[in-house]
């Protein structure tokens, strides 16, 4: 080891001891550490229990949202892309899915029950439309509606139809972490909520898991494709607010977004962050693309629950303080205990609550009023953010 790393590594170790960073690992050792569940938790529900189909897969996004709804009991039968190579790649992952030869052909087939779809965000609210319209039910990936012209254009034909329109928002609903958080809420383990904050690091190329792209297509760079920041990335953290506060009205108190890194790209946004105000709640959401390189995980996603008897923190995909591995964990701190949770045991139940609500008519799995209002939050905050500028 030559002179200059040996002391670039003792400016490092001296400068972490410094700060006091060297002390927060043996703080963990008071947590009682403990899994969530002793052994994996699945959901049993009977195979083919609806037809569902997917159109467009511009967003890798599509095979968690295809994962979950087979989970629930769903019969992917058909797909549909115009791009060859994602639909080849797609076609590998499900052999049994047949290669439709157009949208037409899955809209006009009556045994379809359901559509999925990770289109081009702006192409996602026109093509539910046209599903609901084919009386048939819609899941699409996030952003979901990228403007509130698209909003009040799904709102009206979803009246109409009586369909469902539903967005997944993984970050909750296909997080075992946040799951066991909501059980843990509701179960009183914290108290009445009082604050949510959210913070939600993402990485431009992400090569973890099939979550992410690799390389990122023109779309992605250009606003008026994907909706803004706050519309695309921060519609996951309005759905968690409005979720763990159990907000059913709520305001946009501030609001920025900003392009600071990547003036390459005039019409990419890089930050944004949000306060709101709820009748169950209060919130702060920040938002970013600026994941470091040598992070094990495609985001350091954080969600901090503060209640009048407790907190609840949970490390969405990583946690790089306790030096525990994999994502799914969670801190509890309340009246009687320190805990920390490994929930990579937890039960996902999305997939199964919404294909009963295809079934049934019902909305178990997220009601439609709260999967609007979440969108319509991210596109309020989006439409009146204060533009940010930093010189440096």
């Amino acid at each position: 080891m030559n002179n200059e790393t040996k002391h670039r590594r003792q400016f490092l170790k001296d400068s972490v001891k410094a700060s006091g960073l060297m002390f927060m690992t043996p703080m963990f050792e008071n947590f009682s550490t403990v899994q969530s569940s002793s052994k994996p938790k699945t959901i049993a529900v009977a195979p083919n229990r609806i037809k569902f189909a997917v159109i467009n897969i511009n967003h890798p996004h599509i095979y968690g949202m295809t994962d979950a709804i087979k989970r629930g009991g769903g019969e992917l039968v058909a797909v549909y892309a115009k791009e060859a190579d994602l639909l080849a790649a797609f076609s590998k992952a499900y052999p049994e899915a047949k290669l439709a030869q157009s949208e037409k052909e899955i809209l006009e087939d009556k045994s379809i029950q359901l559509v999925l779809s990770s289109g081009i965000p702006d192409e996602r609210a026109p093509l539910g439309i046209r599903v609901m319209q084919h009386s048939k039910d819609y899941l699409t990936d996030k952003p979901g509606i990228i403007s509130l012209e698209q909003l009040a254009a799904v709102k009206k034909v979803q009246k109409e139809t009586k369909r469902i329109y539903s967005i997944m928002y993984s970050e909750r609903l296909e997080n075992k972490g946040t799951e066991k958080a909501s059980q843990l809420v509701k179960a009183g383990a914290i108290g009445n909520v009082i604050q949510t904050i959210n913070l939600a690091p993402h990485r431009i190329s992400n090569k973890f898991g099939t979550s992410g792209l690799a390389v990122r297509p023109d779309w992605f760079w250009d606003k008026k494709r994907y909706g803004g920041i706050l519309t695309d990335i921060g519609s996951h953290q309005f759905d968690q607010y409005l979720h763990f506060t159990n907000s059913t009205e709520a305001t946009v108190l501030m609001s920025q977004v900003g392009n600071v890194h990547f003036p390459q790209a005039p019409n990419f946004e890089d930050f944004g962050d949000v306060m709101l105000s709820g009748n169950g709640g209060v919130g702060y959401i920040r938002v970013d693309w600026f994941t470091p390189d040598a992070l094990d995980s495609w985001g350091d996603g954080r969600l901090i629950i503060m209640g009048t008897e407790g907190t609840i923190e949970v490390r969405k995909n990583t946690d790089i303080v306790s030096g525990k591995k994999g994502g799914n964990h969670l801190y509890l701190v309340n009246k009687k205990e320190m805990l920390h949770m490994d929930c990579n045991n937890e039960a996902l139940p999305f997939g199964p609550l919404f294909v009963d609500d295809v079934l049934n008519r019902t909305e178990t799995a997220m009601s439609q009023a709260h999967c609007f209002l979440a969108t319509e939050l991210a596109l309020i905050a989006q439409k009146n953010a204060k533009p940010m500028s930093l010189k440096k």
